[in-house]
């Protein structure tokens, strides 16, 4: 099958782009479409604020313009889908955002959504993108660990500390489904899942599939 999907993490985290790429392993098929995952070099270590994420839209266009004759579709790896709707504009192609993606994802599995942030200063920012997604009447509620992109590489702390979060979000106020709201956190959804006895939504697998299946039903 033609041309690749092409997920982009906007961040300069190669780890967190390793983990991405691990997590749509599954949806890797040999009659294709190609995935590959990039790292955007020019975003900042971790988009953990609203000024983060709106200086790496123009980089981002940039790079998706250099690919757009390889590609089959884009997913921009981010939590606050930076660029998204300005790269639906630039691209002839299928373009999803995580986020977008991961709440969509969650309202087919559950009745309330809960999101577990990286830090507290991320929360407003979900909070004004669900409000114009539209989706605030099935929302339990968002909170943080209180860890930057970088500090989830320590996968025990991170681990425990989601679990605690996922238990909150689920006990008090009674959501009954999770999304990670951080493709950093991408690695951890099977054992949060476990842990949890809940669904779990990892937001870059959820974006990933969508584009997968509008690229093989286009080319049907």
């Amino acid at each position: 099958m033609a041309g690749t999907i092409f997920v982009i993490n906007p961040n300069s985290t190669e780890a967190v782009t390793a983990g991405i790429d691990q997590a749509v392993e599954p949806l890797r098929s040999v009659d294709g479409p190609k995935i590959a995952c990039l790292t955007l070099t020019e975003g900042p270590a971790g988009i953990q604020s609203q000024r983060d994420a709106d200086s790496v839209v123009g980089p981002l266009l940039k790079r998706a313009a250099g690919l757009e004759n390889e590609a089959a579709a884009f997913v921009v790896a981010c939590f606050s889908d930076p660029g998204m709707h300005a790269l639906r504009e630039q691209s002839r192609h299928p373009v999803l955002g995580i986020a977008e993606s991961g709440v969509f994802q969650a309202l087919t599995l559950g009745q309330r959504f809960g999101v577990i942030a990286i830090l507290p200063s991320s929360i407003q920012r979900h909070l004004r993108y669900f409000g114009a997604m539209g989706v605030m009447g099935r929302f339990a509620g968002d909170l943080s660990i209180g860890m930057g992109v970088t500090e989830l590489s320590n996968a025990e702390k991170t681990l425990e500390r989601m679990t605690a979060t996922g238990k909150t979000l689920r006990d008090t106020h009674h959501a009954d489904v999770i999304v990670m709201g951080c493709a950093g956190m991408a690695r951890f959804r099977r054992p949060l899942e476990e842990a949890l006895g809940v669904p779990v939504v990892e937001p870059t697998q959820a974006a990933a599939a969508m584009a997968v299946g509008r690229v093989r039903l286009a080319a049907a």
